[in-house]
């Protein structure tokens, strides 16, 4: 028997057949780790390429796609018809853009906070109402809302020496404002904070100056402030609550009877002293005030009439402000020009050229000056005189 015999063993006491399957099976698995060790490579392989390519979408497409779907988000403009706009305080830039979009002035609010964003100056817009435009391009409408030119406000000038119907109409002129709801909110003094001295009496509270309001503003609020800068004007020149009333009473009507600040001081020493003499004003301004009379022609009838503004019949200080006085004709009266004075004239309305005495019949002599004055002039008017 060979020894090379195939059924005859390699090792004593281990099957010939036990050492083929053994290698067959060392085989196997030395394939699968090697399979296994390429699949793992090609996975390792495979979420690099995936990684490479997510950042290559991201640094190059998504950009170039999201510049693109802001731009298709965008109107070409340059605009249409005019719109008003508001931006109220504390409005962020996604408001206002919310804003922009609802009155169809830009197309999105993507493409408003991108050229919001890329403007320096995107943090500086101011709340307000803006005139933009329809469909415009948010980078132009962030423009437009930067600046001051498109603001829209209401702004009036109030001139010395105005009564409240005066005021009321020049403010209905000039903001568009129906007179009656300005009436109707100036018909009740104590909303507007006009204080208790006044008796409920506006006349006299609403400050001449220049004010400047939002669109929209109710009559309340436009007028209220008013009477705040009368009484923080009054307070700086430190009067007293209780002798605020007074005070407008006799500057209204140094504000009416001066025509020259400088002769501002010497009318409230002529009301003091007329006041001291107990002698009554005689002041035609009161009177014309008292008729409601624009114009300052008085007829005899006038002059002789009962109403509580004749100051020529009563005593004292009529019972209100006639007018709303600057601050020359309050600070007139808080220091007068010291002087004998309980007359005056105006001998030329065109200079305003006035006159003082404290002699009746110089104060005669004085108003025929003023009648010659008259005589040559054929518009006619009444002069500014204590009689």
């Amino acid at each position: 028997m060979s020894d090379l015999f195939p059924g005859e063993p390699l090792f004593p006491g281990v099957p010939a057949t036990d050492t083929r399957s053994a290698r067959r099976a060392a085989d196997r698995r030395l394939h699968r780790r090697r399979r296994h060790r390429r699949g793992r490579v090609a996975m390792v392989v495979a979420v690099l390429l995936l990684v490479g390519a997510g950042y290559a979408v991201w640094t190059y497409a998504v950009p170039m796609f999201t510049s693109h779907q802001a731009e298709s988000l965008d109107y070409p403009g340059p605009g249409g018809n005019d719109v008003q706009v508001i931006v109220k305080p504390g409005d962020t830039g996604a408001a206002i853009g919310a804003t922009l979009v609802q009155k169809s002035v830009i197309l999105s609010t993507q493409a408003f906070t991108k050229a919001l964003t890329a403007n320096a100056a995107g943090k500086s817009i101011q709340p307000g109402t803006y005139k933009l435009k329809l469909e415009m391009r948010a980078s132009e409408a962030v423009a437009a809302l930067l600046d001051p030119l498109n603001r829209v406000e209401l702004k009036f000038t109030i001139p010395e020496g105005l009564r409240v119907t005066q005021i009321l109409e020049k403010i209905a002129g000039s903001t568009g404002i129906p007179l009656a709801d300005l009436q109707k909110a100036a018909a009740d003094p104590k909303a507007l904070g006009v204080p208790a001295v006044a008796g409920g009496n506006l006349e006299g509270w609403l400050f001449p100056a220049t004010y400047t309001y939002q669109p929209g503003t109710n009559p309340v609020d436009i007028l209220a402030p008013m009477v705040t800068k009368t009484i923080a004007v009054l307070d700086q020149h430190t009067v007293a609550e209780a002798d605020r009333e007074t005070v407008l009473i006799k500057a209204s009507i140094v504000e009416k009877e001066g025509r020259l600040d400088v002769d501002r001081g010497k009318i409230a020493q002529v009301i003091e002293n007329r006041l001291s003499h107990a002698q009554p004003l005689g002041m035609d301004s009161t009177l014309v005030y008292g008729l409601n009379k624009s114009g300052l022609q008085l007829t005899q009838a006038d002059v002789d009439g009962n109403n509580p503004y004749n100051t020529a019949h009563t005593l004292g200080l009529p019972p209100g402000p006639i007018a709303s006085p600057g601050i020359p004709s309050i600070e007139a009266v808080l220091n007068p020009t010291p002087g004998p004075w309980l007359f005056f004239v105006t001998i030329n309305p065109d200079t305003g050229e006035t006159l003082f005495t404290d002699n009746y019949s110089q104060h005669l002599k004085n108003k025929a000056l003023y009648d010659q004055w008259l005589a040559t002039h054929t518009a006619a008017s009444t002069p500014s005189a204590t009689p």
